[in-house]
Formats: structure tokens, C-alpha cells, sequence
């Protein structure tokens, strides 16, 4: 029997490695095998992988010589940053750089690349109708993705550049969901207008990587876009009032109201949700559900996902 080709997953214990983690996992007889790189291989979620038949190593994106130990001897790696965590592009830029230059340094064959549009090639900083954050970022989380694939092209490495969309799963764990008004009633806060939004199930994203890697040198060099499907803010309402069993209200915002909410991030999600809405034919076009399920059969509805998390949903 041929040895399995061992796909190194960067970020295992999160949404999108993780749901690659067990994408590989579940096909046995797939060709792959996988190594679940991770800061700490000693936690709950990395023995976890473990028992699941991961083979689970320590690697840091903050440190390039850890992942070109981690990336050793491996066909191809899932490469993947987390802004959220530090809210710094210029962090996220350092990672994608040790990410791309590890994977050179290690002879990889195969690279996914989780990146995002550099949203300044549709809206320059210059351009006044969306302020311009940091001095320098329209979209700080997307445009520091973006301005990073260039380290995966100068590094020679076999890349697919994979571009996720919303994650319906940040209705459950980052706040996204709908809330409670004075009278007691759901209403589900979006500042895209009526225009369709690409979405999905952030396991969904794994499964779709794992099926760029099944098919290889077909995605080298490509954009991918993946989504279960575009939909409005008022039928994402719609569906959830299903789910729950209880109205929920579509709550149209400006992008300029979204802004100045306050939270952390509110600015840069206030001013992604404008470029959706803002372009979203081009938004849309690349993240194209058709091609999604061709990757990944059992691709989720969004219908078919809150069947299984509406529960999860909290309610405030």
C-alpha cells in the first residue's frame, strides 16, 4: 500500500483546520494522513485530535523556525491566521510570511492559502465613502490577508489562495446573532441592505479545503472562493424564525450605524459588511456555491445548519 501524503493543518484546534482535521479523518481510504500543528499539543482540543488519529505536533505562526520543524517531511499544508486574536494586521502579515517562507524551506508540493480580498483594490484609501482605519486599511482583517498572498507567490510554493465566506457559525460564538429589543422581540442586525451575502458553515470551509487537496495540481495557483449560499439578511431572518420557533426581525443598519456600535472590531466588520454590500457581484461571483459543492458533496444549507445549531444560538 502507498504511504499517505501528510497534509500539516495549521490553526487544527480552530473552525477551519479543525474542520479539515476531521475532513481527512473521515476518508481513511482517502490517500492522506494528517498532522495537527498546534501551539500547545498538551490541550484538551489537541489530545482530543490525537485520540481521533491525528498525529499532533507543537508549531507557532509567531515562530518561522517552529513551522519549518512542523512542515518537515509533509506533502502539504493548510495555512490559515487568526486576526481576531490580536487584532494587528501587521501581526497577521509576520505569520503569513513565516507560514509561506516554512513552506518553501520544507519542499512542500501543495499549499492552501486562507486569504481574503486586499478590499483597497476596490476601494483605495483615498476614497472617502469608507474610512480608512489603521492609516492605512479599508478592511484591516481582510486587506492584510490580501496584501499577504504575495508571500506564497514569491515563495515558489504550489499554492491554492482559498477565499472563505461569514461564517454562519458566528451566530452561536461571536456575538452575531440575533438580539432582544425593549419589547422583547429578536431582531438580526446586518448593514448590507437587500443584497445577497455569501455564507456558510465554518466546517464546510475543511471540508472544501480538503477537497482542493484531492485534486491538486488542477487548484494550483487558483482563487477559490467557497459558500453554501448568498442570501439576503431578511431570508437569513426568515430561516431562523423556523429554526427557533420564534420571530426574528431583519434589522437593516448602515454600514455607518454598524461602525459605531463600539465593540472591538466594530469599524473593520462595519466596513467589510459595506464591501459586501457595496460590491457584490464581484463579492459573490468567486465565492460560487456550485463549485463549493463539487469540493464537498455534503455541503450545508443554511437551512440545513441551523437544523443542527439553532439551539446554540444564544438569545439574548
Amino acid at each position: 500500500m502507498a504511504e499517505k501524503k501528510v497534509i500539516a493543518v495549521v490553526g487544527a484546534t480552530g473552525a477551519q483546520g479543525g474542520g479539515l482535521v476531521r475532513a481527512i479523518l473521515a476518508d481513511p481510504s482517502g490517500g492522506f494522513a494528517v498532522r495537527a500543528i498546534t501551539r500547545d499539543p498538551n490541550s484538551a482540543a489537541s489530545q482530543a485530535l490525537a485520540a481521533a488519529g491525528a498525529e499532533v505536533v507543537a508549531g507557532d505562526v509567531d515562530d518561522a523556525a517552529s513551522l519549518e520543524r512542523a512542515f518537515a517531511g509533509a506533502y502539504s499544508a493548510y495555512c490559515v491566521t487568526f486576526f481576531w486574536a490580536h487584532f494587528s494586521p501587521e501581526t497577521e502579515q509576520a505569520q503569513a510570511k513565516h507560514m509561506a517562507d516554512a513552506a518553501k524551506a520544507a519542499g512542500l508540493q501543495h499549499v492552501i492559502w486562507s486569504t481574503l480580498e486586499d478590499t483597497r483594490n476596490w476601494m483605495p484609501k483615498g476614497d472617502n465613502r469608507m474610512p480608512t482605519l489603521m492609516g492605512k486599511y479599508k478592511v484591516p482583517h481582510f486587506d492584510a490577508k490580501g496584501e499577504s498572498d504575495r508571500y506564497f507567490t514569491d515563495a515558489g510554493v504550489p499554492t491554492t489562495f482559498l477565499l472563505a465566506s461569514s461564517y454562519w457559525d458566528n451566530l452561536i460564538g461571536f456575538g452575531a446573532g440575533p438580539k432582544r429589543d425593549a419589547d422583547g422581540v429578536l431582531q438580526f442586525t446586518l448593514p448590507i441592505g437587500d443584497v445577497p451575502m455569501a455564507g456558510i458553515a465554518a466546517e464546510d470551509i475543511g471540508r472544501c479545503a480538503y477537497g482542493i487537496f484531492r485534486r491538486g495540481s488542477e487548484f494550483f495557483g487558483a482563487r477559490v472562493g467557497v459558500a453554501g449560499e448568498h442570501l439576503t439578511g431578511a431570508e437569513m431572518a426568515a430561516a431562523m424564525t423556523s429554526a427557533i420557533g420564534q420571530p426574528v426581525h431583519y434589522n437593516a443598519v448602515t454600514p455607518a450605524v454598524y461602525r459605531g456600535f463600539g465593540f472591538p472590531g466594530a469599524d473593520d466588520l462595519g466596513n467589510m459588511f459595506q464591501f459586501y454590500r457595496d460590491f457584490e457581484p464581484d463579492v459573490n461571483a468567486i465565492r460560487n456555491v456550485a463549485r463549493s459543492r463539487s469540493l464537498n458533496p455534503a455541503l450545508q444549507s443554511f437551512e440545513a445548519w441551523l437544523a443542527t445549531n439553532a439551539r446554540r444560538i444564544p438569545l439574548d
